[in-house]
């Protein structure tokens, strides 16, 4: 499987390990490390996430690496995340785009 981000996706992460940074610097280490492994066990486990229970009907899913919410989809041999949010954040549901994700 390949691992794939919406533009969006990439500066939220790019955003939270920023952030997270700018207070302190290993912390923000630490949580790329732990996104870095927890990416790698999506890669082999693509289902290994559980259902947005907010919206369990829909095809997507969400990985927690605390306090980020990694929501995604399988593509065939793809899993695209399309969002990663605060955990504090309220998901919408998401619009269907015209590659259906």
């Amino acid at each position: 499987m390949k691992i794939r981000f919406a533009n969006a996706a990439k500066i939220s992460l790019h955003s939270a390990i920023n952030f997270i940074h700018q207070d302190n610097p290993t912390a923000a280490a630490n949580f790329l490390e732990r996104v870095e492994k927890t990416l790698r066990r999506l890669e082999k486990y693509p289902n290994s996430g559980r259902r947005i229970p907010e919206y369990p009907r829909l095809p997507y899913r969400e990985l927690l690496v605390l306090p980020y919410r990694f929501f995604y989809k399988i593509d065939g041999k793809t899993i695209f995340i399309g969002a990663v949010w605060h955990t504090a954040q309220i998901p919408i549901e998401p619009k269907k785009s015209k590659k259906g994700v």
